[in-house]
């Protein structure tokens, strides 16, 4: 009997993929497409069709300026040796060994990350209740990057968006007021969005990037804080 793979059903825009291959997006961004990818078969096929497509256009630019530059100035001898000794030599070039992907352990539980998370050595988790985060060291001013752990059994309470929130989920499932996600569903909310509260039955780890705390709307406000400050 085979087991069936819940189906990804939420994908970065295709205007993001495109930023994305062309190099445009913010680290933390970028982190979030090319782990999506990663685990999207139907993202990865859209990759690999645009890819070619977006580097023909770079590529006729570039002849362009360089068409444009050489009618000015003349090419390095030198240089023009050095890349003729190196494509003549190609034979010594090391085949790319892309890397083993990063495992985690959070709460006594492993998981292992997409590739996109390589870059990051050290995890250091705070956690409240069933919450914790792993804040990511990626410096982009009112950005917030982190890993966020769910228990099973455990929810965040109803909030809105003041900014925007992007959330990869990499591992589990969780449900909100607008649907169930699996592992490698993109979700991209910003301050046009309701309320939501999403909960997990089985504990989850998402990617979180947001660029504003949450403004939690069930109860009293005032005693969310110390949650909000763990999420953001």
């Amino acid at each position: 009997m085979t087991t069936k793979i819940p189906l990804i059903k939420h994908h970065p825009s295709k205007q993001l993929l495109e930023q994305h291959i062309q190099g445009q997006l913010s680290l933390s961004l970028s982190i979030a497409v090319a782990a999506h990818i990663e685990l999207c078969p139907h993202c990865q096929h859209l990759e690999a069709s645009l890819t070619p497509k977006i580097a023909d256009i770079s590529w006729s630019q570039c002849q362009n300026k360089t068409n444009d530059l050489n009618q000015d100035l003349k090419v390095d001898a030198s240089f023009a040796a050095m890349l003729s000794d190196i494509v003549e030599n190609d034979e010594d070039l090391t085949l790319y060994q892309p890397p083993k992907p990063k495992v985690i352990e959070c709460k006594g539980l492993t998981y292992t990350l997409p590739r996109a998370f390589n870059q990051f050595n050290e995890l250091n988790w705070h956690g409240l209740g069933k919450i914790s985060r792993a804040r990511l060291p990626v410096n982009e001013g009112e950005v917030r990057s982190s890993l966020l752990h769910i228990d099973s059994g455990g929810a965040i309470p109803a909030h809105k968006h003041k900014g925007y929130e992007l959330t990869l989920l990499l591992a589990g499932d969780f449900s909100d007021e607008n649907g169930h996600y699996v592992a490698g569903d993109f979700i991209l909310l910003d301050e046009s969005h309701h309320d939501h509260s999403p909960k997990t039955t089985n504990g989850c780890l998402c990617y979180t990037v947001s660029n504003a705390p949450l403004h939690f709307t069930q109860g009293m406000s005032q005693l969310f804080n110390s949650i909000g400050n763990i999420i953001y």
